[in-house]
């Protein structure tokens, strides 16, 4: 998988650096070439002769090397590379990726790149959480820069542990391995997510909504599109950063999010990840409902919300190679996905259970899903979303061979 492939790694200064050196090694025994940017302060962690050694090539440090310069270094790292990882990423340099700050070798070429890059994290579990931290992963992210990890555990302060650890060298090494190999898989593909949740409004200023966050579905989206499908996003209202090369069609209502579904068609696969709605306000109130003088409640008319998933399971006409639904359920998961499968007639079901008791899913990086198809069911374990998203589009880039 990694045979010919360039890599240009970026190690920066965290007591984590010494497992870039387990990594090189692992990369260069699957026959990738490896070239290293070494920073400042990453020096003092690893030795650049040791980091020589490894990668069997000249490790490079200094911005203003005559010798380097004289070739615009910068430039020629950046582009010669099949792909650029930093690990282990830390805050600052995170910073710097995110607010463009290019004041050394390893920023600068980041800047000069029209390449893909990987960030693996690594950082004290309080500096992980810090809201500025989070706000430039955020943006990293909705740069499509593919993050891995980071982990929970112990860390190097004594009596520290949480959030923070940089993965593992096999762990960024799968990763490594399952980017290129999901790269152009779909190619010449149209897919079309669905995510987040639906707002119907009661008044104007009142509306019914679940719990979905939409980083499932997002997730989703920036998986298909790294593999090479032209990958249309229908969100509902989401916290989430839309995803990076990704056409994102915003709406907030059902019936929005089915006119949406309905224009982008048509499309070779369909993903519904989205919690929609089953039900509105068949006549929302044009202004706030006011408390009466007995404080009765309001009644409110509900009407049925049109069934996205099953509209676009339908036989003929524009149906998808491919539909794929999701049912978020909290009992007999596996029973009442079955169900739902065959009641939208669509081709999977990806099923989870969000009940309190299972840690739920709406809101978490983490989801526990069962893919349920006409043949078979497959239970995946607990990971990250963005795992499940990776395994999922892997899934549906073989059916869609498989099929071809």
């Amino acid at each position: 998988m990694l045979n010919g492939k360039r890599i240009l790694l970026i190690i920066a200064g965290g007591i984590a650096a010494y497992k870039c050196l387990e990594l090189i090694r692992r990369l260069k025994e699957r026959g990738a070439t490896v070239r290293c940017i070494l920073t400042k302060s990453g020096a003092e962690f690893v030795t650049p002769l040791s980091v020589a050694a490894l990668s069997e090539h000249k490790v490079y440090q200094d911005l203003f090397s005559l010798t380097d310069e004289s070739e615009i270094g910068h430039i020629r790292l950046s582009r010669e590379a099949d792909l650029l990882v930093v690990a282990p990423a830390t805050a600052n340099i995170l910073a710097k990726m995110a607010h463009g700050i290019a004041d050394d070798l390893a920023t600068t070429c980041l800047m000069a790149t029209d390449k893909p890059v990987m960030m693996a994290p690594a950082m004290n579990g309080r500096m992980w959480s810090h809201e500025a931290n989070q706000e430039n992963i955020q943006r990293l992210e909705s740069r499509g820069i593919i993050r891995i990890g980071p982990n929970t555990g112990e860390m190097a302060e004594r009596g520290e542990a949480g959030v923070g650890r940089l993965a593992e060298p096999m762990e960024i090494l799968v990763e490594i391995e399952n980017f290129f190999r999901f790269a152009n898989r779909l190619n010449g593909k149209h897919v079309l997510v669905t995510s987040g949740p639906t707002y119907e409004p009661i008044d104007p200023v009142r509306f019914i909504a679940n719990r979905s966050s939409g980083k499932q579905g997002h997730a989703i989206a920036r998986a298909l599109h790294r593999m090479g499908a032209a990958t249309t996003l229908v969100s509902g209202p989401s916290a989430e950063p839309d995803p990076f090369g990704v056409n994102v069609i915003h709406v907030e209502t059902a019936q929005q999010m089915f006119d949406a579904c309905k224009s982008a068609l048509p499309a070779d696969v369909a993903v519904c990840a989205a919690a929609v709605a089953d039900w509105r306000i068949k006549q929302p109130a044009a202004g706030k409902i006011k408390k009466n003088a007995k404080n009765k409640p309001p009644q409110l008319v509900l009407a049925e919300n049109p069934d996205i998933l099953a509209q676009l399971s339908k036989p003929g006409g524009q149906r998808p190679l491919l539909v794929v639904g999701f049912a978020a359920e909290t009992e007999n998961v596996i029973e009442q996905a079955r169900m739902k499968r065959e009641r939208k007639q669509c081709d999977w079901i990806v099923a989870n259970d969000v009940s309190e008791a299972n840690g739920g899913a709406f809101g978490t990086d983490d989801n526990a899903v069962h893919l349920i198809t006409a043949d078979h069911e497959d239970s995946w374990p607990r990971s990250s979303k963005v795992s499940v998203a990776n395994k999922l589009a892997l899934c549906i880039a073989d059916h869609l061979d498989a099929a071809s």
